[in-house]
């Protein structure tokens, strides 16, 4: 079977306070209308239906319209999970008779071990889910979610069955991965990523939550990205979808087109002025601006804004130089242990022995895990 690879799709979101619902409603009919040209057999959606847990109500309206499109009015089924921004209590709400028009809506731990059979494919959908959640669940003292998912994987094998393949749908950091500014981080330092060793029983792993679909380089798993830009670092990046062939084993990327794009052009202030120079660009697009000058601009922003609808932000040359200084630095550490240990060869000209590196991933656990308490806390409060 065929079927298209989405995820992220945020909607709700704002772009440095400008309203996207209507560039979104152009891209969904756009995915609905790829959908359609290849004859696909079913739509993946990999988590983040919405950008907040509580949506407001023109993204909710956006929403249903959509799905009625996609689901009701064209006989596509989807196969959809809740992330770590939507709000799975929220998401459950009518998702027993989704199920009748082939709208599968998992949102708890346990609706991901019995699969969706579609064709010759098992779908295991598993939800955004933290490690407290895994270890009610199994009764068992799962502390990380290298841990609950190495569980996880186990009891879902279970039900394979050796004559079909076997799909997962999920919504994950997978470590070694790369991200953008517009992610939320859900975990630390890399402690709470999940191995891609453990994803090697699929035919295919349909990722979500990392918005770059170059983010993550393994032969069976693929984040398909956001189907918008959604921050400036994500300015270069080609957005689309997957359409996955389970009978060949291959994935296609499809290319999407923005109702407006997002650009960063480096100009002066004059020659942002100029209308010899703004007549000859996308003035349309949201744009982020580096700017040459050096000398202090009064009313700067305004006096953009009436020729460039859509800027974003402005950034001096300068910063520019700085901020890749510290991206450069950022990339020479893996992990926060690294960062300790070449913090403590620098100061004591020696390398950290074994016993203190065990102290240190103790301690960046034990963080780790108090975050995530309090975070749980403030949930259930």
């Amino acid at each position: 079977m065929r079927f298209l690879h989405t995820a992220d799709w945020h909607i709700g979101k704002k772009l440095n306070g400008y309203d996207l619902l209507a560039d979104q409603k152009y891209i969904l009919e756009q995915i609905l209308q790829v959908a359609k040209d290849k004859q696909v057999d079913a739509l993946v959606i990999a988590g983040d239906l919405y950008d907040r847990s509580v949506p407001a109500v023109d993204a909710v309206e956006l929403f249903n319209q959509t799905i009625v499109e996609m689901n009701l009015n064209n006989q596509l089924p989807i196969l959809a999970i809740s992330g770590n921004h939507d709000s799975g209590v929220r998401l459950e709400a009518g998702s027993p008779w989704f199920a009748q028009t082939k709208f599968h809506l998992h949102t708890r731990l346990a609706q991901a071990f019995v699969p969706v059979e579609m064709a010759d494919v098992q779908f295991y959908l598993l939800p955004y889910f933290e490690p407290f959640e895994a270890r009610l669940y199994f009764e068992e003292d799962l502390k990380t979610i290298k841990a609950a998912m190495q569980r996880v994987v186990e009891e879902m094998k279970k039900s394979f069955d050796p004559m079909k393949k076997q799909v997962l749908i999920s919504h994950f950091f997978v470590a070694g991965s790369s991200r953008t500014d517009s992610e939320i981080q859900i975990e630390v330092g890399g402690l709470d990523g999940v191995p891609a060793d453990l994803l090697t029983d699929f035919s295919y792993v349909a990722l979500g939550h990392l918005h770059n679909k170059d983010a993550l380089q393994e032969k069976n798993s693929q984040y398909s990205g956001a189907p918008l830009k959604f921050s400036v670092s994500e300015a270069n990046q080609q957005k689309g979808v997957f359409l996955v062939d389970t009978e060949t084993g291959t994935r296609e990327f499809i290319p999407l087109t923005p109702l407006h794009e997002l650009k960063v052009i480096t100009a002066s202030f004059q020659e942002l002025l100029d209308p010899e120079y703004y007549q000859q660009m996308d003035r349309e697009a949201f744009l982020h601006v580096v700017l040459t000058d050096r000398m202090i601009i009064p009313n700067m922003m305004n006096q953009l804004r009436t020729i460039y609808p859509r800027i974003l932000s402005v950034e001096r040359s300068a910063g520019v130089v700085e901020k890749r200084k510290i991206e450069k630095f950022k990339k020479r550490f893996n992990s926060p242990q690294q960062l300790i240990g070449d913090f403590f060869k620098e100061i004591a000209s020696a390398q950290l022995t074994e016993t203190q590196e065990e102290w240190i991933a103790k301690g960046l656990q034990a963080v780790t895990n108090r975050e995530k308490s309090e975070q749980t806390c403030s949930q259930e409060n």
